[in-house]
C-alpha cells in the first residue's frame, strides 16, 4: 500500500509539473504576442519614414543626407541656385484684349491623325489647334495613331486619353476653338468610306497652305482629314501680326494638354519620392536613340552589333528619303562638330568637373539608351544616386496607368516554316524502315529584340515586323515618356547629352527645355555646346580621369556660359523647327521692377542682366504682381560661393590622387573667389 501511495503522489507531482510548465509556456507566448505588437507599434513610424524617404521598397536607391542641400553651402549658389539673369521673365500667355471668341458658325470640321513619337504628337497637337483657329473650324479630338494601331491595350484609354485628359483640353481651349469629340454621324460615315479630302500635312506648312489649299476643300466638304507624320504641321516661326497665334500655341501646350489623371499621380509620387530626402536633383536626358544616331552618321561611336543597327537604320532611312547622304559617314567627324550625343561618361565627368558631389541624385529620363545598361555603367560609378522611372514605382502603380490589358499569349511571331525544313520534313516522313535519322526539330520563334539582342542582324539586311508586344510597347513608351516629361521639367537642373531626334527636328529634351524656359526661366538649364565639350575632351582624351587644373577652370566656364548662351542658341537652332522648344519672347514678359532698373539705373548692367532674343519681350501687366528680389544678387551669391570644398580632389576616388605639378589647388580660394566674379558677371565674353 505504502508503494501504492509513493506511486499516486509521483504521478500527481509529475501533472503538476506539466501544468507549470504549460503555464509558463503560456504566458511566454503572450509576452512574444505582446512584445510583437509594440515592435509593430514602434517601427511602423520608421517604417512610414522609410517609405517616405524615397526607399520604399527594397528595389528602390537610399539617398544620403547631403551638406550640399543647405542653401548656406558655400557651392549650393554655383551648382543650384537660379540664373539671375533671366530671373526677371515670367510666364505670359493671355489672350489680348482685341483677342476675339470662335465664331458660332464655323467653316467645318478638321479631323486629324497624328503618327509620331511624345515629342511629335505634343508639337502637332498644338499646331493644329492653331490651324482651326487659323480657318475658323471646329477640331475634332486628335486621333493618336501609336495607340490605336497597338494591340492589346486597354480600352479604357485609347487614342487621344490615352496620354491627356480630354474633357480639360476642351474646357481650357472654349474661348478659342470649338472643339468635339467625334464627327457627326453623317460625316463620320463618309470619313470610313473615305470619300472625304485628305491632306498629307508636310512639316513646318505655312499659312498660305491652309488658307489657300485646305481652306477651299474645307468649305466645299465641311470636312477635311489631315495626316501628320513628322511633328509640327505649320512653321515655327509666324510673321508678327500672327503673335496671338504663337499664344495659342503657348496655351495648348503648357495649359491645355493635362496628362490624364493616372499619369500625373504616378509622376507626382516620383517627384515625391526623390524630394523627400530634401535634396535638389539633377534631371538628365540622354537623347541617345537609335534614329538620332542613323540620321546624324554616330554608328562608329559604338561598337559590333550596334554599329550595324545603326547602318541598318540609316540605310532604311536614306531609302525612304528621309535622310539624303551618304550610308557611310565620318562618326568622329560628326562628333566633333557636335553632331553626336555626349555619352554617359562624359556627363558624369562634366557635372563632377563642375563640382556635384558623388551623392548627387541624378534622374535619367528618355525611353530607350540604345547601347544598354552597359553605357550607363560608367556613370553610375560616378553617382551612387542614379535613379529612374522604373526603380521609383513599383509594377502595380504602372499597371493603374496602363489599366487593364488583354493577355497576350503569342508574344512573339512565329516565322512559317521555310521550304527547306518542310522537304525535310516530308523527306523522313517517305523515307525507309529504320533505323533512319531523326527528325528536324520545329522551327522555333525568333526571339528578336529581346534584352538587347538583335538576331536579324546577322540572318537578313530587313528588319522584321514589330511584334505584337513591340506594338504595345510602343504605346507604352508614350506613358514613360510623359512622366518623364513631368519630371525633369520639375527638376532643379536640366541637362541633355542630345536635343535632336531621328529627324533631323528638336526632340523630347528641347521640348522639356522649352517648357522650363516658359514656366520656370530662372531654373538651371544648361544648353550644352556639343562642339566645345567635344574639343575639350579631346585634349584629355588619354587621362580622362586625371584633369589638370586649367582643364577644369575651361571647363567650367565653358557650362557657365552654357546657361545662358545656350539658351541662345536654342533660340537659333531649334526654334525654327519647333516654336515650343523656344517660346521667347512671345510668351513672356519682364517684370516692372526689371524694366524701372533699365530706365533708373545710373551705372551700367552686367552682361546678358535683359537676355537678347531674337525679339522684343514686352513688359509684364500690373495685375500679375510679380515677386521681385529682396537683395542683390551679386552679393548674395559672392557671400556664398567664396569656396568650392566639392570640387577639391575631384576626381581622386578614381585615380590615384597625383596631379600635374601645373593641376595647382583646385580649392585655392583665390582662384574660386575669380570664378564666382566671372559668374557674377554672366559668364566670359566671346
Amino acid at each position: 500500500m505504502k508503494w501504492v501511495s509513493v506511486k499516486n503522489e509521483g504521478k500527481m507531482l509529475f501533472k503538476s509539473k506539466l501544468k507549470l510548465v504549460a503555464l509558463a509556456g503560456l504566458v511566454l507566448s503572450v509576452i512574444s504576442l505582446l512584445t510583437h505588437f509594440l515592435l509593430a507599434k514602434h517601427t511602423y513610424g520608421i517604417v512610414y519614414e522609410y517609405h517616405s524617404s524615397v526607399t520604399i521598397m527594397s528595389w528602390m536607391p537610399k539617398f544620403k543626407k547631403s551638406d550640399l542641400s543647405i542653401s548656406n553651402h558655400p557651392s549650393y549658389s554655383r551648382l543650384w541656385a537660379p540664373v539671375r539673369h533671366f530671373e526677371s521673365l515670367h510666364p505670359l500667355a493671355n489672350r489680348s484684349g482685341d483677342y476675339a471668341a470662335p465664331e458660332m458658325q464655323s467653316t467645318g470640321f478638321i479631323f486629324v491623325k497624328i503618327r509620331g513619337g511624345f515629342h511629335e504628337i505634343r508639337n502637332a497637337i498644338s499646331d493644329v489647334v492653331v490651324v482651326a483657329r487659323l480657318l475658323n473650324a471646329t477640331l475634332v479630338i486628335p486621333e493618336i495613331q501609336s495607340t490605336t494601331s497597338s494591340k492589346g491595350i486597354s480600352t479604357q484609354f485609347k487614342s487621344f486619353p490615352y496620354l491627356y485628359n480630354e474633357d480639360q483640353f476642351i474646357a481650357a481651349l472654349a474661348k478659342d476653338v470649338k472643339i468635339v469629340k467625334t464627327l457627326p454621324k453623317d460625316l463620320k460615315g463618309a470619313r470610313r468610306k473615305k470619300e472625304i479630302p485628305s491632306f498629307k500635312v508636310p512639316h513646318g506648312a505655312s499659312p498660305y497652305f491652309y488658307l489657300h489649299h485646305v481652306l477651299p476643300m474645307l468649305t466645299k466638304h465641311s470636312v477635311v482629314e489631315l495626316l501628320i507624320h513628322s511633328g509640327g504641321c505649320l512653321q515655327s516661326i509666324l510673321p508678327p501680326p500672327l503673335v496671338e497665334y504663337q499664344k495659342l500655341r503657348c496655351r495648348v501646350a503648357f495649359h491645355a494638354l493635362r496628362f490624364r489623371e493616372e499619369v500625373q499621380n504616378l509622376a507626382i509620387k516620383i517627384l515625391n519620392r526623390i524630394r523627400a530626402s530634401g535634396q535638389p536633383f539633377i534631371a538628365y536626358d540622354p537623347g541617345m536613340t537609335r534614329d538620332a544616331l542613323a540620321y546624324y552618321g554616330c554608328a562608329e561611336l559604338f561598337q559590333d552589333v550596334h554599329t550595324e543597327l545603326i547602318m541598318h537604320r540609316r540605310a532604311w532611312m536614306i531609302k525612304r528619303g528621309i535622310l539624303k547622304g551618304n550610308l557611310s559617314s565620318d562618326s568622329a567627324e560628326q562628333y566633333r562638330n557636335g553632331l553626336c550625343p555626349l555619352m554617359p561618361e562624359e556627363i558624369g565627368i562634366l557635372l563632377r568637373a563642375y563640382g556635384y558631389s558623388s551623392d548627387t541624385i541624378i534622374y535619367i529620363s528618355g525611353g530607350e539608351v540604345f547601347g544598354g545598361v552597359k553605357k550607363l555603367i560608367p556613370l553610375h560609378a560616378m553617382f551612387e544616386n542614379v535613379v529612374d522611372r522604373t526603380s521609383l514605382s513599383s509594377p502595380l502603380e504602372w499597371d493603374k496607368v496602363y489599366g487593364q490589358e488583354a493577355n497576350l499569349v503569342d508574344q512573339y511571331s512565329i516565322p512559317p516554316p521555310s521550304d527547306n525544313v518542310v522537304m525535310r520534313s516530308q523527306a523522313w516522313k517517305n523515307s525507309g524502315p529504320r533505323p533512319r535519322p531523326l527528325p528536324p526539330p520545329p522551327a522555333r520563334p525568333k526571339m528578336y529584340n529581346v534584352e538587347g539582342w538583335w538576331g536579324w542582324v546577322a540572318e537578313s539586311d530587313d528588319e522584321p515586323e514589330s511584334t505584337i508586344m513591340e506594338l504595345r510597347t510602343n504605346a507604352h513608351r508614350l506613358l514613360w515618356e510623359a512622366i518623364d516629361y513631368m519630371v525633369c521639367t520639375e527638376a532643379d537642373v536640366f541637362i541633355t547629352g542630345f536635343d535632336r531626334d531621328g529627324k533631323g527636328n528638336p526632340n523630347l529634351a528641347s521640348l522639356v527645355v522649352g517648357h522650363r524656359l516658359y514656366q520656370f526661366p530662372a531654373s538651371r538649364t544648361y544648353g550644352l555646346d556639343r562642339k566645345e565639350i567635344a574639343k575639350l575632351f579631346e585634349e584629355i582624351r588619354d587621362t580622362l580621369y586625371q584633369p589638370n587644373h586649367t582643364w577644369i577652370t575651361s571647363l567650367r566656364k565653358q557650362l557657365r556660359r552654357s546657361l545662358i548662351d545656350g539658351l541662345l542658341e536654342e533660340s537659333k537652332i531649334s526654334k525654327s523647327r519647333s516654336f515650343l522648344a523656344f517660346p521667347v519672347p512671345e510668351c513672356s514678359c519682364i517684370a516692372n521692377d526689371s524694366m524701372k532698373r533699365l530706365v533708373n539705373t545710373s551705372s551700367p548692367m552686367p552682361k546678358y542682366d535683359i537676355p537678347v532674343f531674337s525679339g522684343q519681350i514686352g513688359q509684364c501687366p500690373s495685375w500679375m504682381n510679380v515677386p521681385t528680389s529682396s537683395q542683390s544678387t551679386e552679393e548674395t551669391e559672392e557671400e556664398n560661393d567664396k569656396d568650392d570644398s566639392a570640387s577639391s580632389g575631384l576626381f581622386l576616388w578614381l585615380g590615384n590622387g597625383d596631379q600635374e605639378g601645373d593641376s595647382g589647388d583646385i580649392s585655392n580660394k583665390e582662384e574660386a573667389l575669380v570664378e564666382d566674379q566671372e559668374e557674377l558677371e554672366g559668364g566670359d565674353s566671346r
